[in-house]
Formats: structure tokens, sequence, C-alpha cells
């Protein structure tokens, strides 16, 4: 055989081999896919089997979620139920209740009925018999003029003349009776209320603004001031206008008046009158009269070394002493110099602050309560600022200082920056803790007012408030005011006290009368 044939037989072997090994790969192939789908089916019944068994679960789940879902609405709707069977219960025991009500107000309703029935056959009854008795009246009253001669008109008349007079005396008497019992059987009661209200409160009196203790050297003083009866001590009193307290204080003795100036006169007279030993009536007035003069020089000195030391320039000799004045007057228990020096000084600082004019705010500032310090009774009932600022428009002070002076109380309307400066430092001045009491105006306005009734009576020449306000001490002319009429007056003025003012505990009115014979041996 050629290499030709050799090669084909070779080629041909080849070929041979290989389908047989492609028919054996077709066979195992085959076999993997048999196998495949076996697995395939297997895994499917399992899958099957499971999601069967899953579905079950579920549907259990949904059973056992349902019955208590079930459970619950069927416990909500019963709780509903009770509920409105309690409801329907409350409603029918409150339709028996308003039943039994409405029949009880029925029954009510007949008994007024009865009732209104038988008021008004009385009331037809009674005025019947009024009508009686008017018609019986009136001709018993013709009966009685026609014997009397007079019409009842007239006869009223007459004896409410002839009886006026009468009554009136006997109605003073009993009243004046009926006050003396009372003070009797109250006495008791009130010593029990007084000491009860001292023991729980402890507050300020204002006693300590209204008396002055003037020191003696020996008590041998006392009964040379009380005099021969009381006399010296009494004409003191007349002349000042201030009680002498003259009790068991060792080498002391004791000035009560709300009035300052008043004091301070007193006091020096009895300083004087101690020191020179001679202490009669006619002395005491005398030094009385020199010594008020000496306060009236003292004040118009306080009122320029004020002004010199503010450095405040040009005021009006009026303003000057007013500004004197008020070293003798307080304010709420506060001294109205010291407070207006104070507002003077802390203007002028808060002006410089603000860039104004300092001078012209302390000016306001020393100026702003001048009204408190009034020369007659008349200027009492104006408010201070309007006072004030009508005496600075009076006195020729700027229009700036007299808008402040008005507008600090926001009397009138504020027109200058210096306005609203001036009301704070009084605030700040009079509003910090300890500057003021309240109560001390109030208490010097009752007493001014208790004198002021006193002097609105005829006959009056001097009233003084005495005894911290429990003592009203009258001095008449005794040429207009008799003994009786003196008596009557005290009682008068009780009375006017009484319906007039509103005080605490009573007022004591004592009217002197004194007759004085006077002559010059030339």
């Amino acid at each position: 055989m050629d290499s030709t044939t050799l090669i084909l037989v070779a080629i041909a072997g080849l070929f041979v081999g290989f389908l047989i090994a492609k028919f054996m790969e077709k066979g195992k192939a085959s076999k993997t896919i048999v196998n495949a789908k076996k697995d395939a089916n297997s895994i499917l019944k399992e899958a099957k089997i499971e999601g069967e068994n899953i579905r079950k679960d579920k549907i259990f789940q949904a059973k056992e979620k349902f019955l208590e879902l079930k459970a619950e609405h069927e416990k909500v709707i019963n709780n509903k139920d009770k509920k409105i069977s309690e409801a329907e219960k409350r409603t029918r025991d409150k339709e028996s209740q308003v039943s039994s009500e409405l029949s009880k107000s029925k029954k009510l309703n007949e008994q007024l009925d009865n009732k209104i029935k038988g008021v008004a056959y009385k009331e037809e009854f009674y005025n019947k018999k009024q009508s009686e008795l008017e018609k019986l009246h009136k001709n018993q009253v013709q009966q009685l003029e026609v014997i009397s001669g007079l019409s009842a008109e007239d006869a009223k008349s007459q004896l409410m003349e002839s009886l006026k007079e009468t009554a009136k005396t006997d109605a003073m008497a009993f009243l004046q009776t009926t006050m003396e019992e009372a003070k009797l059987t109250a006495q008791q009661e009130a010593r029990k209320i007084v000491i009860n209200t001292i023991q729980r409160i402890g507050t300020e009196e204002a006693v300590e603004n209204c008396v002055s203790v003037f020191n003696l050297e020996s008590d041998d003083v006392k009964g040379r001031i009380i005099g021969r009866e009381g006399r010296n001590i009494r004409a003191i009193e007349a002349a000042t206008g201030v009680e002498i307290i003259v009790d068991d204080t060792p080498e002391a003795i004791i000035l009560s008046c709300f009035d300052s100036v008043r004091r301070e006169i007193a006091r020096l007279s009895l300083h004087k009158l101690v020191t020179d030993g001679r202490i009669h009536p006619a002395r005491i007035e005398e030094i009385v009269r020199k010594t008020e003069k000496q306060i009236e020089q003292e004040i118009v000195e306080i009122g320029k070394r004020t002004v010199i030391d503010l450095g405040i320039h040009g005021l009006h000799p009026e303003l000057i002493k007013a500004v004197g004045r008020m070293k003798y007057r307080s304010s709420y228990g506060q001294n109205l110099l010291q407070h207006s020096r104070e507002v003077a000084k802390l203007c002028g600082v808060m002006a410089s602050e603000l860039g104004l004019n300092p001078k012209l705010a302390k000016r306001a500032g020393l100026l702003h309560d001048i009204g408190k310090v009034p020369n007659t009774e008349a200027e009492v009932e104006t408010p201070h600022a309007i006072l004030g600022m009508q005496w600075a428009e009076k006195f020729g002070e700027k229009p700036d200082v007299c808008n402040a002076i008005g507008a600090h109380h926001d009397e009138v309307e504020m027109k200058t920056l210096i306005s609203p400066i001036i009301q704070v430092c009084d605030a700040i001045s009079g509003a910090r803790p300890g500057a003021r009491r309240q109560v001390l105006d109030s208490y010097i306005q009752r007493l001014k007012d208790l004198e002021e009734i006193a002097f609105a009576f005829g006959g009056v020449q001097k009233a003084y408030a005495i005894q911290a306000g429990r003592e009203l001490r009258v001095i008449v002319e005794s040429e207009k005011v008799s003994d009786d009429k003196a008596a009557q007056l005290s009682f008068e003025i009780s009375q006017k006290i009484q319906t007039d003012m509103t005080y605490p505990g009573q007022v004591k009115v004592t009217v002197i009368r004194e007759t004085r014979s006077v002559n010059v041996a030339k």
C-alpha cells in the first residue's frame, strides 16, 4: 500500500473514532437531562407541599385573629348596651322625679292662688275701713275747727311755734345726757378694745412729729410755769396754740402741737421766760410776740442760706421766705426742706447728664413743693402743685420753671424737658425706703379741719386742736358769746364734727370764755 492509501485509512480511522466519541457524549448528555428532569420534578413536589403547609398555617392564624376581633367587638357592644341601659334607667328616674316635682308645684300654685285671693279680700276690707276712718277723722276735725274757731293748719302752726324752743332745749339736754350715759357704760369695753389693739399692733405713731421736749434745770420751775391756779400755763397755751403737758417726767415738760412753727415759738418763749425768771400772763404775751418776729427772721435766714448753698440767684424775697418755712413742714414724715434740697441736687445732676441747663433744673427742683406751705386758709384747698405754680408765676419765675412745678404731679401738661426731670427726681427722693410715712399728711389735715370747723361759728376768736386731735380748744370773744351761748356752741361744734368728719376715738370740745379788764396808769 502506498502512502496515500495509508493516509486515507488513517483519516478514516480518525473520523470513525470522532463519531464514536460524539455518540458517547450524546448518550451522557441525554442521561444528564433525564436526571435533571427528575430532580426538577422532586423540587416542584416539595415546593407544592411546603406552600400547602404555609397556606394552612396562614388560614389558621387568620381564623384565630378573626375570633379575637369578634370577641373584642362583642365586648364593646356589651359595654355600650350596658351604658345605654343605665342611661335609660337614669332618664326614667329623672322623669319620675320631674313628674313628682310638677305635682308638688301644682299644689303650691293652688295654695298660692288661695292665699292671693285671701290677701285681696283682706286688702279690700282694710281699704273700706280706711275710708271710713278718714271720713270720721274729717268729721272730727271739722267739729274741732267749729269749736275752736281755728283751722287745722293754723292750730298746727301755733302749736309748733310754741313747742319749738322747748323741744330744742329738751333735745339738747337729752342728747347730752344720753352721750354721758353712753360714755360711762362704754368705758369698760373701750379700754379692752384699746388694750387689745395696742398689744396686736406696734406701728409707729405720729406723736414723734408732733411733740417737743423742753428740758428744765430743776422740777421747781414746773410750778412757776403752771402759775397760780394754772393761769401761766393757760396764757402760754392761749398765746401759742400749743398744749403744754406737765407730768412726772423729771426736769422736762412736753410741748404738743401738729404745727412745728407753733412748737418752736413755744419752746423759744419758754426758754426766754425761764431764763428771765419773770413768768406772768402779760410777760408771756410780750415774749411770744417777740419770739414770733424772731422766728420770721430765722425763716428768712434759712431760705437765704439754702439758695446760696445751691447756687440759685435772683429769687424773689417771698419765695425765699417760703423756702425757709419748709424747714418747719413735713411731707409724709419727710422734712420738706431736706426733700426739696435733695430734689434740687438730683435735678442739677440729671440735667447736666442730659445736656440741659442745670441751674434752671435746680431752681425748679427747690421750688417744686412750695405750695405745701400756704399762707392763708383759702389756699389749703388748692393742690400744692398748682398753688406753687401760681406763686412762681406771681413772683416772676420763668415759664419753664412754672410748668415744671405745676406738672410734677401731672396736674398740668408738661411742656419742657425740665418738667419730667423734676417729676422723676421727686419720685427718687420720696420713694426710697424709709423716706416717708403715709399717715402724717392725713393726720395734720384732720387737725386743720377740726380748727376750720370751729372758725365757721360766729364769735370764735381762736381754735387749737390739741391732744393729737382728741381735744379741740375754742377761745371765744366774751362780748359776742355769753355763758349760755358758750355751752350751746360747744354742743353744736361737737355735733358738726361728728357729722362732717371721720376720726378715730372721740373729740372733746372745750369752749373758753374769758373776761379781761385792762387799764393803764399814767
